[in-house]
């Protein structure tokens, strides 16, 4: 679809996470898509990507990843390579069309610097805050105690300093990162918004159960999200482990659904704990495998353990299990309990043999376990949908350009 020539032109750029596999993001574009914005993205590459894509009124502009980073010196060469080589794009989407706002999304909190290069020609700078990098540091890591980890750390809290005093508006996931936002960021109480990653419920939706996806097991439980050192992946497998060993359940399969940093470390263990006949790595999927595994599956799992960062993070997956109706077993943090309400099964954090304990009720218990699956879905409609969450996402730039802009139903569905 062309855009009119006095469109405002939107340019969001990524680091982490190729799009539209960012469905976040994703749902941002379309969202300014159907506004009447036009829209381009600065991304790596995923697996066969082109370096550029038209899709569904997205420009998609992509280049090659970067090597997987190990230590201090390979996040630096990571950092300064896409930061580079988004620099260059930048240059090249201004020759094509020229854009009037950058959006970035962290993590890394390094695109300030680009942003400011950019404001000089008038353009200007909005933060989606997607993760909140102080914290990261800390829970893979604890509190440093050396001069270096203490340096890295500085670093980070610097980093993130610029990035909230280049913002002109910053957007936060949640209610915690907003507070963030005002208290350690010194964002104007106006110039924050919340808009949280909220499933599409008119898309994610229960479809028809595939059973080979349960390997001829009875049950099938999903973990669903990327694999990284702070995920607690690890302590799902010690979850399995005791659901097998000491429970001496031998009706119950495992899937866990994504990639990530830890993926053949997870698998190695896997294989030493002896769970490879029950649980399967699926590696990275796409919407409609999700809608498969989902729709299938008795219950979903949010084992995230507690740290500074997954304490007042929002769980994508906690909330994709409910809008496919799935009943949900967390362990009891913070922004989880915001999302999940009373829809879920709390177990306190670090408490795997009580959670296998919980695991193994709900299985049993299917009338409980249907009650809390339609509850969410009833709370993903009501409460977590895209839609009133476009709302607000919008309303940023209307303010921000002074643009008026089209209904949320509208910019969702481009009709």
């Amino acid at each position: 679809m062309s855009r009119s020539p006095n469109a405002r032109h939107v340019l969001i750029i990524v680091q982490n996470l190729p799009v539209p596999l960012d469905r976040r993001v994703w749902l941002e574009c379309q969202a300014l898509a159907g506004a009447g914005y036009e829209v381009s993205v600065i991304c790596p590459k995923g697996p066969g990507d082109p370096g550029y894509e038209w899709l569904d009124g997205v420009h998609l502009y992509k280049y090659s990843p970067p090597p997987q980073a190990d230590g201090a010196l390979g996040y630096l060469r990571e950092f300064a390579y896409c930061w580079l080589r988004t620099a260059w794009l930048t240059r090249r989407i201004w020759r094509h069309r020229r854009f009037d706002v950058i959006q970035a999304c962290n993590p890394p909190d390094t695109y300030w610097a680009l942003a400011r290069l950019w404001k000089a020609r008038g353009v200007r700078f909005v933060f989606d805050h997607h993760d909140l990098n102080p914290e990261v540091f800390r829970s893979r890591f604890g509190e440093p105690s050396g001069v270096a980890a203490k340096a890295q750390l500085a670093g980070l809290y610097w980093l993130e300093r610029n990035t909230f005093r280049t913002a002109d508006r910053v957007i936060s996931t949640n209610e915690s990162y907003r507070r963030i936002a005002l208290e350690r960021g010194g964002v104007p109480a106006e110039h924050t918004t919340v808009v949280r990653s909220g499933p599409d419920t008119s898309v994610m939706r229960p479809g028809e159960p595939k059973p080979e996806l349960r390997r001829g097991k009875a049950h099938l439980v999903v973990w669903l999200g990327i694999m990284g050192p702070q995920d607690g992946v690890d302590g799902v497998l010690e979850i399995a482990r005791r659901v097998v060993r000491e429970h001496g359940r031998d009706d119950v399969a495992f899937a866990l659904l994504g990639f990530g940093d830890c993926l053949e470390d997870l698998k190695r263990q896997c294989t030493e704990m002896g769970l490879d006949d029950v649980v399967e790595f699926t590696g990275r999927v796409g919407p409609e495998q999700i809608t498969d595994y989902l729709s299938t599956a008795s219950l979903g799992l949010s084992a995230d353990p507690l740290s500074p960062l997954n304490d007042v993070s929002t769980m994508n997956k906690t909330m994709e299990y409910m809008a496919y109706g799935l009943p949900v077993l967390a362990y009891r943090l913070t922004e989880t309990v915001v999302s999940a309400g009373d829809c879920a099964v709390y177990r306190e954090p670090g408490d795997t043999e009580g959670f296998a304990a919980a695991l193994v009720e709900l299985l049993d218990d299917p009338q409980r376990a249907e009650r809390l699956g339609k509850a969410g879905r009833v709370r993903a409609e009501r409460e977590l949908d895209w839609a009133p969450q476009s709302a607000a996402y919008l309303s940023i730039y209307a303010e921000l350009l002074g643009v008026a802009t089209e209904s949320p139903r509208h910019a969702l569905t481009g009709k």
